[in-house]
């Protein structure tokens, strides 16, 4: 701890290995709290380690790692762990664009969004609620921006009038070019703030090229004068040295309107800054990127090398204290939804689970009441940081109570929702740990088998403690779920009433996993075309082992070219979500939730052949879900392509 605090303002490049440690596995145990598997803990601390120059050996486990960072010089392991585990999508996100900030402060490319802006523009406001909009507005703000340059360039390159004002820098370097003193800096002459010494085109043109040969004039007259003279200074212009937030892009302003013209706008690939509220800079360009320090080449390189060493703040990079504030705001941010709106989203997904697997309005009404009542407890109970396995029993009992309290209520107005045993089945839904068991088989499926097996094995322990909860609540009440009777809907509307609660199913569990909405949304719609498909064509005579892997192939697909759509920039910037966080709530729904729980019941009743029969096609379903998105991960991505 004494060396952290000693490097806590250092600039982190330069402090020492226990600083960077500190930030990387941080970033690492974020990350496995929010529910994510393994190889996505590595992957987040090597990438956060990368810039830092420290190789990580990371053993990652359900609720704990131990990490070993070297820096060629010195050596540190920590080891950390978590009280418990669960599941927050929108940290997984948020961790994403962290991870995007850092790198490219520090000098590397942007990995996981084709616009860096809206990471670094994300991470100065992680104090809203809302973060989702915050980068929707930031995307929204590039466009425009992008739309204005590409107007201006229009105008430009076709010799259009512009506005007055629009063609200042021509003018001050054809006067250059024309009277130039070469008594005087180059810097006055032309009115210079900030200078470019990238190959665009513009600077190779005449007027550019004047403009050097005034400066070789300027220096052969004052052979004596001082770098001083030729220092690029925004003195001259407070409003435009307060908006200049890194010094590597060309910043040209007219003399009379304060307003950069067209010119300055090619001249410097339409780079543009905006003040941070902490008092660093959010680049809004697509260039953004170049901000590192790169010595300009030429004969007056001496003079300006010190040209983008340095941020506004005086700090080169990011220091230590600026990486754990922004890791604070992302582990203290609160739930997007209250127990209340949580709730209700898990009614609708398991009433709407409750459809999907052949269930008719009296059972989907009956788990909607259940549902929503048991995940509104779990919530609440878990704000007191009660056992989950307990939690997990109190609220399946609950629901299942509800549920059959619900029909039997229904049943002295309508006898025949007397006959819907099967519906508590539905209501307990929503405490199908399908997170873990996804990210677990994706574990084995990296060879990681440690953190797989433990994530599995806490899966059945949830199932046990869940089931055990049902068939408790069956016996008591005397209950005996047969299964739902056909419903006897035309095909085509079968298929559109599928649809629909595919996606209303995706989203609850959606919103129960904390994402925000449009993240919802997305997953929903892969949900809703992965599922519906996987139904359609087991009615049609394929096994359902064999459709759950397709469903979850496909969603696996699908979440891919979501995800490449939006790095080449096809889609929105902020619509970049990590794909772990698209595919498992479009399959959660594919977990055969029934097959489980009448497999507990059966062998509650020992009935050991029914119960085995049951258990066994519901592990068939099980391992073909992360099989699923496994085989899609290979196909579509290097790193599980390859064992290297």
């Amino acid at each position: 701890m004494e060396d952290i605090e000693r490097d806590w303002d250092k600039p982190i490049t330069e402090a020492g290995i226990a600083a960077k440690a500190s930030v990387i596995v941080r970033v690492g145990l974020l990350d496995l709290s929010a529910g994510t598997g393994s190889f996505r803990v590595r992957e987040m601390m090597h990438r956060i380690a990368y810039p830092l120059g420290v190789h990580v050996r990371a053993d990652v486990n359900l609720t704990d790692i131990e990490a070993a960072c070297t820096d060629g010089k010195d050596r540190i392991t920590e080891v950390i762990d978590l009280p418990s585990t669960g599941v927050n999508t929108e940290r997984i996100w948020l961790l994403e664009h962290f991870a995007d900030w850092f790198s490219v402060n520090l000098g590397e490319d942007s990995m996981y969004h084709s616009r860096p802006e809206v990471s670094k523009g994300l991470m100065q406001h992680l104090d809203t609620k809302d973060a989702s909009q915050v980068s929707a507005e930031l995307a929204k703000q590039l466009r425009e921006e992008e739309k204005h340059d590409k107007d201006a360039d229009s105008a430009t390159s076709t010799g259009s009038a512009v506005e007055p004002g629009q063609d200042a820098v021509l003018d001050a370097l054809e006067a250059a070019s024309r009277h130039a003193d070469p008594g005087e800096p180059i810097a006055q002459q032309l009115d210079v703030h900030e200078t470019d010494w990238s190959q665009s085109a513009m600077t190779q043109s005449l007027a550019a090229r004047a403009a050097v040969e005034q400066a070789e004039e300027a220096e052969a007259a004052q052979a004596g004068a001082s770098a001083e003279d030729y220092r690029i200074s925004g003195d001259a212009r407070p409003d435009i040295a307060e908006s200049v937030a890194s010094a590597s892009p060309v910043q040209t302003a007219n003399r009379s309107s304060g307003q950069p013209s067209a010119e300055h706008r090619t001249i410097s690939d339409h780079v543009k800054h905006r003040p941070a509220p902490d008092g660093g800079f959010i680049p809004s360009a697509p260039d953004a990127r170049r901000h590192a320090h790169k010595p300009p080449k030429g004969e007056y390189a001496e003079h300006f090398d010190h040209v983008g060493k340095e941020r506004v703040t005086g700090r080169p990079g990011i220091t230590v204290r600026q990486a754990h504030q922004r890791l604070d705001m992302i582990e203290r941010r609160k739930p997007l939804y209250s127990p209340a709106f949580a709730g209700l989203a898990s009614a609708i997904a398991c009433a709407s689970f409750v459809f999907l697997l052949g269930g008719g309005p009296y059972d989907m009404v009956g788990a909607f009441v259940g549902a929503g009542l048991g995940h509104w407890l779990r919530r609440v109970l878990f704000k007191r940081h009660l056992n989950q396995f307990f939690v997990t029993f109190v609220c399946v009992a609950v629901a299942a109570l509800a549920c059959t309290g619900t029909l039997r209520l229904i049943g002295l107005f309508d006898p025949v929702a007397l006959q819907h045993d099967t519906a508590y089945i539905g209501a307990m839904l929503f405490v199908i740990p399908g997170f873990p068991l996804i990210t677990g088989g994706l574990d084995m499926a990296k060879i990681d088998f440690p953190s797989g097996v433990q994530r599995v094995t806490y899966v059945l322990c949830i199932i046990l403690m869940a089931t055990l909860a049902g068939w408790m609540v069956a016996t008591i009440v005397h209950l005996n779920p047969q299964g739902f009777e056909p419903l006897g809907l035309n095909p085509w509307v079968n298929m559109l009433l599928r649809a629909l609660f595919a996606f209303l199913g995706v989203w609850g569990f959606s919103v129960m996993f904390n994402s925000p909405q449009r993240m919802c949304l997305t997953a929903a719609v892969i949900g809703m075309i992965t599922d519906t498909l996987r139904l359609e064509i087991v009615d049609m005579g394929v096994p359902a082992e064999a459709g759950a892997f397709i469903g979850a192939f496909l969603a696996g697909i699908l979440a891919t070219v979501w995800r490449s759509s939006v790095r080449k920039g096809w889609l929105p910037p902020h619509l970049g979500y990590p794909r772990i966080c698209l595919t498992v709530p479009s399959i959660v729904i594919m977990v055969p939730g029934l097959y489980m729980y009448r497999a507990m019941w059966y062998l509650g009743s020992f009935q050991t052949l029914n119960a085995l029969d049951w258990a066994f096609r519901a592990f068939m379903v099980i391992i073909c879900l992360p099989i699923g998105l496994a085989m899609a991960r290979v196909i579509t991505d290097k790193s599980w392509r390859y064992d290297i």
